[in-house]
């Protein structure tokens, strides 16, 4: 045999080492990346679990609390309102963080999540809204004792709608705080964190 067929031979077998060689650099870089993208989206789960379930937490804390105010002196009185604005405040938390929902793969969960903070959104406004109308009502039939008897009594009915439109935003409002509740345990595994016990925390 010719010296020339043995360095073909030679050359050839070269030609598969690196052809092989870059075949599994070329599989282990691709399960590499496989890996780390499904580590990164983890982790970015576990993250927005753990946002959404602090939220919902502390909401049902703070629409306990406001439930608690409204039954004592006046129902609609400083410190209900101001629990109410905190809940409205922590409401935009929310809205400005609404994207990593999709961070969480569960999409019937993403939905819960959402409509249950939606109707806490519309239930903390409308209470909200309600409640200003309510004292421009009061204020305005105290400052003018000497108005018509019909005038009196067109603001003395649009007073009254709007009391029951605030009554009933804040009872929305505590019904989709019950949710959130029950939505919160679903978050729990996957955030890896107890948040029951973060709400008793909260309380001691």
């Amino acid at each position: 045999m010719r010296a020339e067929s043995f360095d073909f031979i030679s050359n050839l077998d070269t030609l598969w080492a690196v052809g092989l060689g870059a075949v599994l650099a070329t599989v282990g870089g691709f399960a590499a990346t496989q890996l780390e993208h499904r580590v990164d989206a983890g982790r970015k789960q576990r993250q927005a679990a753990l946002f959404f379930g602090e939220v919902m937490s502390l909401l049902g804390v703070t629409v306990s609390a406001a439930a608690r105010a409204r039954g004592i002196g006046d129902p609609y009185g400083p410190v209900t309102m101001r629990l109410l604005r905190m809940i409205q405040r922590e409401m935009d938390v929310y809205d400005r963080n609404r994207e990593r929902l999709f961070e969480l793969r569960d999409p019937s969960l993403r939905i819960r999540i959402h409509t249950t903070l939606l109707r806490t959104i519309m239930g903390v406004e409308g209470a909200l809204e309600a409640a200003d109308e309510c004292h421009t009502l009061e204020a305005e039939l105290k400052m003018n004792p000497e108005m018509s008897e019909p005038r009196r009594e067109h603001l003395q009915a649009r007073l009254a709608d709007q009391c029951r439109r605030r009554d009933g935003g804040f009872d929305f409002l505590i019904e989709a705080s019950q949710q959130a509740a029950k939505v919160v345990k679903e978050l729990e595994p996957i955030a890896k964190v107890d948040f029951q016990a973060l709400v008793q925390a909260t309380r001691t």
